[in-house]
């Protein structure tokens, strides 16, 4: 996107996020306003509610007097006449009556009370939200009203992490073929070679064949014992375990021992400066950075010798690895990587490099070989992250 683009987009967003924030503070007023009428009213009605409550206590007891007078003029006809029996009734109907009217009064005035508290209740939260939108927004347009090219680095910063997810994807998912095929050319193709001699061997035990029986079942556990080593070298392909107990130089002189033993190709590795445990990550990183290397000599190069060299320094890991093999033309190559059309063993490199911050060369020269430097960063805060989860396992 280009910047006054962004800019335009960012200038509409806060003309518009303006209006809204006015419009949500007239609603917020609004509700203020509501909220004070009803805090009036309430007042209003629990007065009313308590003037109410005492009118009904002295209507109460005028009531028990009345009635009281009507049962004693009722009783006597000798001493009050007729007159004073029906002043008497009507005197008791009215308090009865007033009581009744009275009481109704009461609980409508309760209901009205309790309605009152609730939209109270009700409108203040309105008054809450609103001005949780109205001091959100505000933050939003502080933001948007700054730098607007600190708002492109963000965005370039998003795309990049983006992009960063994706190549992570995809090393995963090449590493999962990678020991999908190394399972199916190797484990699976041993188990059913397994199976099948099994059946061989049960055929042979019904025709009581003692002897091939022996054969077959010596020959099974050489098999198995084979599919075992096979599976221990996935397991160490996945995740050296002598990283973690003996740490990155042990790991790497082992593997090239290894690796000389198994390719006829003389090696030979020189360890500079003080060698530091680092992160776990940073040291499986760089374990695969010379697995790679080693890879690419062992498959392209053609070569007889090849040299790995550690330098520790206390900001950083240098990995170089020179071999004496056929050689290329770096410009060439290097043209490629960038395309990412070839040579997929350096643009892994490179990618991993890229992901611990860091910076690979590469020399070569036609028939007389290629030197692979790697620099790797170590940041102090680093450092004192692999140090403290050291003191915290040896504490636990």
């Amino acid at each position: 996107m280009q910047a006054d683009a962004l800019d335009r987009i960012i200038k509409n967003a806060i003309n518009v996020m303006e209006s809204s924030k006015y419009q949500i503070f007239e609603i917020c007023e609004s509700a203020r306003a509501e909220r004070d009428a009803l805090k009036k009213e309430h007042e209003e009605i629990i007065a009313e509610t308590t003037a109410t409550i005492e009118q009904v206590d002295k209507l109460e007891i005028e009531y028990r007097k009345a009635r009281m007078r009507l049962t004693e003029v009722s009783k006597d006809f000798h001493k009050f006449k007729e007159e004073d029996i029906k002043i008497a009734y009507e005197g008791a109907t009215q308090k009865q009556t007033q009581l009744t009217l009275t009481r109704e009064k009461e609980l409508h005035l309760k209901a009205r009370r309790d309605e009152l508290q609730k939209r109270i209740k009700n409108v203040d939260k309105q008054v809450e939200r609103a001005e949780t939108i109205v001091s959100q927004m505000n933050v939003v347009l502080e933001y948007l009203s700054g730098d607007l090219n600190q708002v492109t680095r963000i965005l370039e910063s998003a795309k990049n992490r983006q992009l960063l997810g994706l190549k992570i994807i995809l090393a995963q998912e090449d590493e999962r073929k990678r020991i999908a095929r190394e399972i199916h050319d190797g484990l699976a193709q041993t188990m059913a070679n397994v199976v099948l001699r099994t059946e061989i061997a049960e055929r042979m035990m019904v025709k009581q064949a003692y002897g091939s029986v022996r054969e077959e079942l010596s020959d099974l556990k050489g098999q198995v014992r084979g599919g075992i080593e096979e599976v221990r070298k996935i397991i160490f392909n996945l995740r050296p375990m002598a990283l973690d107990d003996l740490g990155l130089v042990p790991t790497l002189r082992k593997f090239v021992q290894d690796y000389e033993d198994k390719t006829k190709i003389r090696t030979k590795i020189e360890l500079s400066g003080k060698e530091i445990r680092l992160p776990s990550g940073m040291e499986v990183a760089i374990y695969r950075l010379v697995q790679e290397a080693f890879s690419n000599v062992y498959k392209h190069a053609g070569a007889t010798f090849v040299t790995l060299e550690l330098v520790f320094q206390q900001q950083m890991v240098k990995i170089t690895v020179t071999d004496n093999g056929t050689g290329f033309f770096v410009e060439k190559v290097s043209v490629k990587i960038e395309q990412g059309t070839t040579h997929y063993g350096l643009i892994g490199m490179r990618e991993r490099v890229e992901l611990l911050e860091g910076r690979m060369d590469i020399e070569s020269v036609k028939e007389k070989g290629t030197k692979i430097s790697m620099v790797i960063p170590i940041s102090a805060e680093q450092r004192e992250e692999h140090a403290s989860g050291i003191h915290g396992e040896f504490e636990t």
